[in-house]
């Protein structure tokens, strides 16, 4: 199909504008469906796995103590090892995610 680029371009709000009251009631509910979104992450939430109750269990891990060539920085209180440091201002260390 030939296009013709001199003529005046038209725009979608020029086409609103001169369509009927008919028209427009008619391409609105052609666009509306009956069906309802529903959000997975809902439905998700409320389902239970079968033998899956977990209330009684507990977390076992060991937790070892800072050492040695670690610093725990001073904005996000994380432990990092010491090649994670970016600066250090009157002993107050900072990783260098924070800096």
């Amino acid at each position: 199909m030939a296009t013709d680029y001199d003529a005046p371009r038209r725009s979608e709000a020029d086409e609103l504008a001169e369509d009927s009251l008919e028209e427009l009631k008619a391409r609105r509910n052609e666009t509306q469906s009956g069906v309802v979104d529903i959000d997975e992450d809902a439905t998700a939430e409320n389902f239970e796995l079968p033998g899956a109750d977990l209330s009684g269990e507990e977390l076992t891990f060991k937790v070892l103590p800072k050492q040695a060539d670690e610093f725990t920085c001073s904005k996000c209180f994380l432990v990092h090892h010491r090649s994670r440091l970016a600066e250090e201002v009157n002993g107050q260390y900072v990783c260098r995610d924070c800096a």
